[in-house]
């Protein structure tokens, strides 16, 4: 049997100590305020102090909490959401990149939501996250299951980065930092500038959009269109930064970025008002019964 002195050391609260001290209090990020708050507070989708949705939607996991735990904690169900097999992957090399796409575009997937969208002469980088755990924490959360085909660094100069909305899976502090140091620029959704010049992109390299407003970039048009889903890094900030879809025009092409989002009518308006396109990249990863409101099964995707 263990004991301690009275005033003593828990035993083990060393461990907790250090692993609490690689939280990285940086990616939580920081706070929509002054002018952009008072922007915020002026769209036409934020209300009752939070962005609302085009349709309702829940948020939060339906049904019982136990079932859902019970899925998302046990082992066995861990087990039987687990793939049986390897999946092929393509490796996608320097190669794949070093020659521009004779037919004027090429989409190079790079895991979960990051594409690589090579179009009219232009490079759009969507939603990249090149870290190695979606988390605030180094040693907890969600890890990938494929290591990233190329280092960031690999992938070459890039015209603009789209950012979907900032959940962790989609906007990664390490990543941003390290683009934060080249030549690009960001095209994110109203709010979610506060997060990159908190980790050191210069204002006058962001382009912070509301839905339907766009902006244009090295001859390429970048709109963000509405989305059914929700944002925040942490307790504080829920629903005060917007989360959007993208639709991206050169002068040849046209191609369609969802992020994460449920399926609503609004798809038909994005794709009369904006296409019709010649790639979209439609979310279905992060399906299930626990929130149908904001993600789509493979079915509303095709349906999409």
């Amino acid at each position: 049997m263990r004991h301690r002195t009275p005033g003593g050391p828990v035993p083990g609260s060393r461990s907790l100590r250090s692993r609490l001290g690689t939280l990285r209090p940086d990616a939580f990020g920081a706070d929509p305020a002054g002018e952009r708050m008072a922007r915020i507070r002026r769209s036409p989708n934020f209300a009752d102090g939070v962005f609302q949705n085009p349709l309702g939607a829940r948020t939060r996991p339906t049904g019982s909490m136990l079932e859902f735990a019970k899925v998302y904690f046990r082992k066995e169900e861990r087990v039987l959401r687990s793939p049986s097999g390897t999946i092929p992957v393509h490796p996608t090399t320097f190669a794949d990149l070093a020659v521009a796409p004779a037919s004027g575009l090429r989409l190079t997937w790079m895991g979960h939501s990051s594409v690589l969208a090579e179009i009219d002469g232009r490079r759009v980088l969507f939603d990249p996250v090149w870290g190695d755990r979606c988390s605030p924490f180094a040693f907890a959360g969600p890890r990938r299951l494929h290591p990233v085909p190329l280092p960031l660094a690999m992938v070459g100069p890039v015209d603009v980065v789209v950012i979907s909305h900032d959940h962790y899976d989609h906007l990664d502090l390490p990543t941003i930092k390290a683009l934060a140091g080249t030549d690009t620029v960001f095209a994110v959704p109203l709010g979610v500038g506060a997060h990159l010049e908190h980790w050191g992109v210069l204002p006058d390299r962001l382009h912070e959009l509301d839905w339907n407003e766009t902006t244009k970039i090295n001859g390429i048009s970048l709109t963000a269109t509405p989305a059914r889903h929700f944002c925040g890094r942490g307790l504080r900030n829920q629903q005060h930064t917007l989360w959007a879809s993208w639709a991206v025009a050169g002068p040849e092409h046209r191609i369609y970025h969802s992020g994460d989002t449920g399926y609503f009518p609004g798809f038909k308006d994005i794709g009369a008002g904006h296409g019709p396109f010649d790639a979209t990249m439609i979310q279905i990863g992060a399906y299930s019964e626990y929130w149908p409101d904001i993600h789509m099964t493979p079915a509303e995707g095709l349906q999409a």
